[in-house]
């Protein structure tokens, strides 16, 4: 990869997320790895989307579930 690699997007469907507070959490973590650009969480669709550069989506997956999510 080099200096102008580019951002990948990855979709997650989550369970257990049911209001803003479970956003924020979920945001707050994955915005706490390094190479993560954006994240959008939503309860009411059950998913969360991420922009990151150099990550693996196991990492953000593992992320999500040490905060008390399923990630199906």
């Amino acid at each position: 990869m080099g200096l102008f690699s580019r951002a990948e997007e990855f979709e997650f469907k989550v369970s257990g997320m049911d209001c803003g507070g479970c956003e924020h959490k979920i945001v707050r973590t994955l915005t706490g790895i390094r190479g993560v650009k954006k994240v959008e969480a939503s309860a009411s669709q059950g998913s969360v989307s991420v922009t990151a550069k150099g990550v693996e989506s196991g990492i953000l997956s593992e992320a999500i579930t040490s905060v008390g999510f399923k990630v199906e």
